[in-house]
C-alpha cells in the first residue's frame, strides 16, 4: 500500500525514480499494529531474475522511515545508492527513544523481535532479496546506529556488516554532551523502559558498549564513524577505545561535524561503499 505523503513528494521525480520506492504496511504481532517501512529497489529490478543484498539502514530517535528520503541534503540519495551498488534498501520505522530492543517493562516497546522475527521475513518475502547474512547488512544514524551495531552484535546470523553514523554508543547520558535538564529527561524514559542499568563496566547488554565481546566473537564487519562536534563523540571514542582493547577489527573515523542531516548525507556513502565492499568479499558481486 503506497503511503500517500510519500507519493506527494516523489511524484515530481520522473515514473522510473517513483517506481523505485515501495511503502509498505507490515502488521506486527508482537506490536499489535501496523509499521510503514520504504523499500528502494535498483534500477532494473523488475527485470532481472536474480537476488540483491540488502541493507537495512535505520532512522534516530525522533525519527521515522521516511527521514533517509526526505531529510538528506543531496536529492534522491538513497535511490542513486541503491542503482551505483545494486542493492535493495529497507528504511523501516519504530517508536521515538525505542532503542530498537524489546523493553522487559514495556511490551508497546518489542522492536527487537519485531525486526528480527517479523520485518526481515517480510522484505525477503516479499522483494528478491539474498536471504542469507552474507548479503544483508545494517547501519544507522543516532538511535539507529545503536539500533544497527546492537541487532547485529545479538543476531550475527542475520548480518555480515553494520554501521554507526553518530551512534548511541552508550545510553549513560552522562557521557553525552547536552543539557542537564534533556539529560534527565532522556534518563528517566530509558529506566522507564529498561530499569535501573550498569553505568561501569561490566555493562548492561542494552548498551552497545556492553556487547563488545559479541562484537568480537562474531566477526561481523564494523564501521563506526562521528562528527568531532557531536554531542555523542564521548560515546563513540569509548566504544572505539573498548574494541581496540579486546582487538575487535573495525573502522572508526572522525570527521568535522555535528548531529546533523549535512553530516549523516555526507556519510552515508561511505557506509555503502564500505557495505559493497563486504558483499563483494562474500562473493555476492
Amino acid at each position: 500500500m503506497k503511503n500517500l505523503f510519500l507519493f506527494v513528494i516523489l511524484a515530481c521525480l520522473t515514473g522510473t525514480l517513483f517506481a523505485q520506492v515501495d511503502t509498505v504496511d507490515i502488521y506486527s504481532q508482537a506490536l499489535k499494529k501496523s509499521l510503514k517501512a520504504a523499500v528502494v529497489k535498483p534500477q532494473g529490478y523488475e527485470h532481472r531474475e536474480s537476488a540483491y543484498p540488502t541493507v537495512y539502514l535505520l532512522h534516530g530517535g525522533a525519527g521515522k522511515f521516511s527521514d533517509w528520503h526526505l531529510k538528506t541534503t543531496e536529492d534522491n540519495l538513497l535511490i542513486n545508492l541503491s542503482n551505483q551498488y545494486g542493492i535493495i534498501i529497507v528504511t523501516p520505522s519504530v517508536g521515538p527513544l525505542s532503542y530498537y530492543w524489546d523493553s522487559p517493562n514495556q511490551d508497546s516497546v518489542r522492536y527487537e523481535t519485531y525486526m528480527i522475527q517479523e520485518l526481515i521475513p517480510f522484505i525477503d518475502q516479499k522483494y528478491k532479496t539474498l536471504k542469507m547474512r552474507e548479503g544483508r547488512a545494517i547501519a544507522g544514524l543516532s538511535m539507529g546506529g545503536h539500533g544497527a551495531l546492537m541487532l547485529s552484535a545479538k543476531h550475527p546470523e542475520l548480518f555480515t556488516a553494520a554501521g554507526s553514523m553518530s551512534g548511541v554508543m552508550n545510553i549513560d547520558v552522562g557521557l553525552w554532551k547536552v543539557e542537564e535538564s534533556y539529560a534527565n529527561s532522556v534518563n528517566q524514559r530509558l529506566e522507564a523502559s529498561i530499569g535501573t542499568f550498569n553505568r561501569e563496566a561490566p555493562f548492561s547488554p542494552f548498551t552497545v558498549v556492553g556487547l563488545v565481546d559479541r562484537m568480537k566473537e562474531n566477526g561481523i564487519f564494523l564501521l563506526i564513524d562521528c562528527g568531532v562536534d557531536d554531542f555523542l563523540i564521548n560515546t563513540n571514542r569509548q566504544i572505539h577505545q573498548l574494541l581496540l582493547e579486546n582487538g575487535t577489527p573495525h573502522e572508526y573515523t572522525e570527521r568535522p561535524g555535528a548531529h546533523t542531516w549535512e553530516y549523516w548525507t555526507e556519510a552515508l556513502p561511505f557506509h555503502m561503499l564500505f557495505i559493497h565492499q563486504v558483499f563483494k568479499k562474500n562473493g555476492i558481486y
